[in-house]
């Protein structure tokens, strides 16, 4: 076999390619965006690069057909609550249905993480944010959402016989999003409307740069304080909704204020994913106008929940409930498009938020894992504690 470190032009395409050639006969996959991927292991477009490093490689047998792929990671941001040793990630992983053959990927990956000081990986991660790559596919092997993994069924056995365990499933919700919403959401949210100092409004991209303030103080609120969470600031926040603005449809990201502070964000976009499978992988002219044209037919029937969350101090209080009704009007009436709900992955370590998605009527659509790998194989093992 012949294993290959990425670091050309010709080796990055490659690495690309190999994601394509063993994943393209398999029932639901779609095409990511090759520049996404390629973004990722961008200095200039990854910020991870100012506190981390990773690398990549492909595998191919000895007449040049690919075999598998695989990225490390070490990143000193890079950590949960209740680590006790250093932690690196593996992530991009591909491989055809043979264990000595990811043996060997996961081997290389550990030896150059132990060479950095690390004790631990966790994969299959991303390098940067978690809202991407995350986690491998071991349940609801359908059409994976925008930023999705998507991966066959057989590598949760190439994982777990190698010896990764269990850190956290992550787990998505969907439902029909006609579905009547349950009679406590309605009566929460009278008692609430009722309050003249309590409002709610939908997104306007004509004041964008407002809702994005408005988004990075609940977030700073809501999530700095989670395990490997950092404050957001009002640029960053701005930076990131202008990158979504193409997709954004403003009626279904919605905003929670009292007295004009805002308290509470449920932000949900279109699944790029419907659009992008129409594309393979590339975002030239051609696909801007296929992308343009579904857009104006209006062909995605499928929303995605990226983000909700409540103020500490709101929570609780029925600010839920009165934010998903408010939303609800539009996406559920006879104007909405939508047809379909699913809310990005929850981890199975945080009970509030699967209620939150138990109680909206959603039922688990698909379930992602987040595997750990000790390298003193007589260490004691833990999962990822549980946060109230």
């Amino acid at each position: 076999m012949q294993l290959i470190t990425v670091n050309n032009e010709q080796t990055a395409r490659q690495f690309l390619d190999v994601h394509v050639t063993l994943n393209k006969d398999v029932p639901g996959w779609i095409r990511p965006f090759d520049k996404d991927i390629n973004g990722v292991f961008n200095p200039d477009t990854n910020k991870a690069f100012r506190h981390g490093e990773c690398i990549r490689w492909i595998l191919k047998d000895e007449q040049g057909k690919y075999l598998g792929r695989i990225a490390a990671f070490v990143n000193k941001k890079y950590k949960n609550k209740g680590d006790k040793v250093p932690v690196g990630g593996i992530g991009f992983f591909d491989c055809v249905n043979d264990q000595q053959t990811a043996n060997l990927l996961f081997d290389t990956a550990r030896q150059w993480l132990q060479e950095r000081g690390m004790q631990a990986m966790d994969g299959p991660i991303n390098f940067g944010e978690r809202n991407n790559w995350w986690g491998l596919l071991t349940k609801g092997y359908h059409e994976p959402l925008y930023g999705m993994n998507f991966n066959p069924p057989y590598y949760v056995q190439l994982f777990e016989t190698y010896g990764f365990q269990l850190y956290f499933n992550q787990i998505c919700y969907g439902m029909p999003l006609k579905t009547p919403l349950q009679e406590k959401f309605t009566a929460r949210h009278a008692l609430i409307a009722q309050d003249p100092a309590f409002s709610a409004r939908h997104l306007r991209k004509s004041e964008l740069e407002k809702f994005a303030t408005d988004f990075s103080i609940v977030y700073n609120k809501a999530w700095a304080q989670h395990d490997g969470g950092k404050e957001m600031s009002k640029v960053q926040a701005f930076s990131l909704f202008k990158q979504m603005k193409p997709l954004l449809d403003e009626k279904i990201a919605w905003f929670a204020y009292h007295n004009n502070e805002p308290i509470a964000i449920w932000l949900n976009l279109p699944d790029l994913n419907q659009y992008l499978k129409h594309m393979n992988g590339q975002f030239g002219l051609l696909q801007k106008l296929i992308f343009l044209w579904h857009k104006i037919i209006r062909s995605n029937n499928k929303t995605v929940g990226i983000i909700f969350g409540v103020a500490p101090e709101f929570q609780g209080k029925g600010v839920d409930a009165y934010i998903i009704i408010e939303g609800a009007r539009y996406m559920q009436g006879d104007t909405s498009p939508y047809l379909e709900f699913e809310m990005q992955w929850i981890g199975d370590f945080n009970p509030k938020m699967l209620n939150v998605a138990e109680s909206l009527g959603g039922a688990p659509s698909r379930q992602l894992t987040t595997y750990r790998y000790l390298f003193d194989r007589s260490a004691p093992y833990e999962r990822h504690p549980m946060v109230s």
